[in-house]
């Protein structure tokens, strides 16, 4: 039989280099992920002998885990009889690394590295590249597998240094056998003896005691000597005739008990945490747990989690993401993306009804009346916990925001539960040093204020520097700063609250003057913009490729000037997320506001009367122009102009 040679992709080499080279907090972790991954190939096979017989396991599902004797060469196989894989798979599964994170988990692994860290294990499942780190015990791995359903297995070879043969091979039975060729145990630097039954008995139930399959390990036992009733010639036999008798078996390690199963009462904290690692591939405790059960029209059971830090993958399109489904304890579907909303993506947990079908297809999902059921059970349950978590424990619920607000956020768009999740939204403001709710702003709200007031931005520190936020300083009126992208389709989406409109800072006039300030202040501000009619009007026709209009202001305080959008019309910080994306983004014409009481103002206006064709009203146009574009946070439109005009007033004195 001819052997091929293969090429890792590049990044498949570097990481297998940083896999094989670098420091591990526990190095036990392969075998979590060898078992892991036996499992899911357990899964696969069962589903596909849902709908075709014939592909059905003679024996039952299992991993099984075997240990070279002594005086034999130190190996250690994990074995099991599902899908397996061909020939093109063991290529495309083992020979190279799709996933698009891998280039994250690179930097990642190479960051923490030369920190001299040693949690590198927490990244290997959260990337997908579990069997990548079967060489942190082997030196050499081969994995024999037959595919379901094929006659032909095939043999994969590497020592991890850049290459992998594959050749044909003899299988009797479908599945797969990795089989590892160990490294010399090292202690000091945490690599046990995995040939010792009970360095492997301890691993197993510490990663894998939940792991819905037998795990078996192949273990000797040893029976005592028993004396028969012949006691004369028993005395007779030496004491090496006496010895006990020893024989192998395979001995089932893990429990396979559904956690979500049992009384609630009977599982520890720590029960709970190891469980939640297991299906999440998360190395770190989660923030937060729920369960809940339900009876009557639809009967299920979650068992649902929140982590501790958002995963590398939140915001890939390509992300998958769901709840492990049961049907009276048999796996449906590993990720049912059909139980969640894409804003709860972040959530982990399991979810089991006796009322769902075994053979309903994973196309059929979507359309299946008891999945919508338990969707709309989960998110109300899951809306309801972090309620009650923003009531009663704050501490933890601002923890759980800071990793997945962002995500919370997207469910404004949500025209069945959008309105239940605004209420744990969060927001910082320009009054109060911790986050707000909307609920707790309409109660800090000023005798008279009609709306819920807010301004976006790149950045809180660019938002309190912004000049429309003088008159509302001034006045003490709250308003909430957003400053991530997500925010601009959040107030485009969430219009009203509570009968209170949300309305932008930087959009139409702004007058926060009580009805006798009111009045007083029109009269003044109409008198002075009779006066400077004809100076607006220049300033208008200088930067008519701008601007809509000049006019006078009255939310300035002490800047000269600002640029205020029309309603409706698009944000600066929206268009710059479009022109990012790629997008054809409009720039409409704003509206320049100028500070009638500033110095600038007074300045401008003599110049204007002294000559009103004199280069200076241009060059300042320029300026105040640029001025209120810097101070927004958006760049300066025609830096060439701006400049020459700077250079101009400064030699002018």
């Amino acid at each position: 039989m001819s052997v091929e040679t293969f090429s890792f992709k590049s990044e498949a080499k570097e990481l297998l280099n940083l896999m094989i080279h670098s420091l591990y907090s526990t190095k036990d972790i392969f075998l979590r992920e060898l078992i892991s991954n036996a499992s899911d190939a357990l899964d696969k096979r069962r589903f596909e002998a849902l709908t075709d017989a014939s592909l059905s396991a003679k024996e039952p599902l299992a991993v099984r885990v075997k240990a070279s004797e002594e005086g034999e060469e130190r190996t250690l196989t994990i074995s099991d009889n599902g899908v397996g894989m061909s020939r093109d798979e063991l290529i495309n599964n083992l020979g190279t690394i799709a996933h698009s994170g891998t280039k994250e988990l690179l930097t990642k692994m190479q960051e923490q590295k030369e920190k001299g860290e040693g949690a590198l294990d927490t990244l290997i499942g959260q990337f997908g590249v579990g069997f990548y780190s079967s060489f942190i015990a082997a030196e050499r791995v081969e994995v024999v597998s037959r595919r379901v359903g094929s006659d032909e297995a095939w043999c994969w070879i590497s020592t991890g240094e850049g290459e992998y043969s594959l050749e044909e091979a003899t299988k009797e039975e479908a599945g797969t056998s990795i089989t590892l060729f160990l490294r010399e145990e090292n202690s000091e630097d945490g690599l046990e003896d995995f040939t010792q039954e009970w360095v492997l008995r301890q691993t197993i139930k510490r990663y894998s005691d939940f792991v819905q399959y037998p795990v078996e390990l192949w273990s000797k036992k040893s029976e005592p000597y028993v004396p028969s009733d012949d006691e004369d010639e028993e005395a007779a036999k030496s004491d090496d005739e006496k010895q006990p008798t020893v024989t192998w078996e395979w001995d089932q390690v893990n429990s396979m008990k559904a956690i979500w199963a049992r009384d609630p009462a009977d599982v520890t904290d720590e029960e709970y945490t190891d469980f939640y690692k297991h299906i999440s591939k998360d190395w770190k405790e989660p923030a937060d747990r729920l369960r809940f059960t339900t009876e009557g029209r639809l009967n299920l059971t979650a068992l649902l989690f929140i982590p501790s830090d958002r995963p590398h993958d939140l915001f890939y399109r390509e992300q998958s993401y769901g709840l492990q489904l049961y049907a009276n304890r048999v796996l449906i579907k590993e990720s049912a993306e059909e139980l969640l909303p894409t804003w709860l993506r972040f959530m982990k947990g399991v979810v089991e009804s006796g009322d769902l079908s075994l053979n309903v297809s994973r196309e059929m999902l979507q359309q299946d009346r008891h999945v919508k059921s338990i969707r709309k059970q989960v998110i109300n349950k899951t809306v309801k916990h972090l309620k009650d978590m923003l009531e009663n424990n704050r501490e933890d619920y601002e923890s759980v925001w800071n990793n997945f607000g962002e995500v919370l956020k997207e469910s404004v768009v949500d025209y069945e539960f959008g309105d239940k999740v605004k209420p744990v939204l969060l927001f910082k403001s320009s009054t109060e040093e911790a986050l707000t709710t909307l609920d707790a702003y309409i109660e800090r709200m000023q005798e008279g204020q009609e709306a819920i007031y807010y301004i976006t931005g790149e950045s809180v520190e660019a938002i309190k520097r912004s000049p429309h936020l003088e008159a509302f300083n001034d006045k003490g009126i709250e308003v909430l700063f957003l400053d991530q992208p997500i925010d601009e389709y959040l107030v485009e989406n969430l219009g009203r609250y509570d009968d209170k409109e949300l309305r932008s800072v930087t959009r139409g006039d702004v007058d926060l003057s009580s009805e006798e300030e009111r009045e007083e202040k029109e009269k003044e501000l109409k008198e002075t913009a009779e006066a400077s009619k004809e100076l607006l009007e220049a300033l208008k026709g200088d930067l008519t490729e701008h601007v809509k209009e000049v006019r006078l202001s009255q939310r300035l305080t002490s800047s000269p000037a600002c640029l205020v959008q029309e309603e409706g019309s698009m944000s600066p910080q929206m268009q710059r997320i479009m022109e990012q994306m790629g997008q054809a983004a409009p720039t409409p014409k704003r509206i320049l506001e100028l500070n009638p009481k500033h110095p600038l103002f007074e300045r401008l206006q003599d110049t204007f009367k002294g000559d009103a064709e004199s280069p200076r009203v241009k060059h300042f146009a320029q300026l105040i122009y640029g001025q209120a574009l810097i101070a927004e946070g958006s760049p300066v439109s025609d830096p060439a102009a701006f400049t020459e005009a700077l250079t101009q007033v400064m030699v002018e004195g």
